[in-house]
């Protein structure tokens, strides 16, 4: 049985990103296909949480070959998806630090699969931000089901 999701989306709007890919990548160093974050629906720094989305796109350079005939969004770049939440939500609280490395997963479930044309929504809370290490809880979810969790930890440099 899946774990609820780490804070209800029910009333939030889903439909006006609060902060754009620009403004992503004036704090994530992510560009290309390697920016995994479409927008950031969800900023709440007091509570420690936050919601970003992904929009899964039929011409990505994964489609041919992860899986041909029936493309699935692959996990790595779910995890790597949530990472980048969580190095945006992170360095944005850390004044100074200009970059959040990954530095290590855990308890990574894979719970259903990502294809082109989902919106791949992800769920970030942190539990621990300090000088040298930060770790999140993460959460994807498309069309209300659960279909990724992970524990992810960062360290500043």
């Amino acid at each position: 049985m899946p774990p609820p999701l780490l804070f209800d989306l029910d009333g939030l709007d889903l439909s006006t990103p609060l902060h754009s890919v620009e403004d992503i990548e004036r704090v994530n160093p992510h560009r290309g296909v390697m920016r995994l974050l479409d927008g950031i629906l969800y900023d709440n720094a007091e509570e420690r949480l936050t919601l970003a989305y992904r929009d899964v796109k039929q011409d990505e350079f994964w489609v041919p070959g992860h899986i041909p005939g029936r493309p699935i969004f692959p996990g790595v770049l779910m995890i790597e998806a949530a990472a980048q939440l969580a190095s945006y939500h992170c360095l944005r609280l850390m004044p100074g630090e200009t970059f959040m490395g990954f530095a290590g997963v855990e308890g990574v479930k894979f719970r259903g699969q990502v294809k082109p044309g989902d919106r791949l929504y992800i769920l970030l809370k942190q539990l621990e931000l300090r000088r040298r290490r930060s770790v999140c809880d993460a959460q994807g979810v498309v069309d209300g089901q659960l279909v990724f969790e992970a524990r992810i930890v960062g360290m500043p440099m």
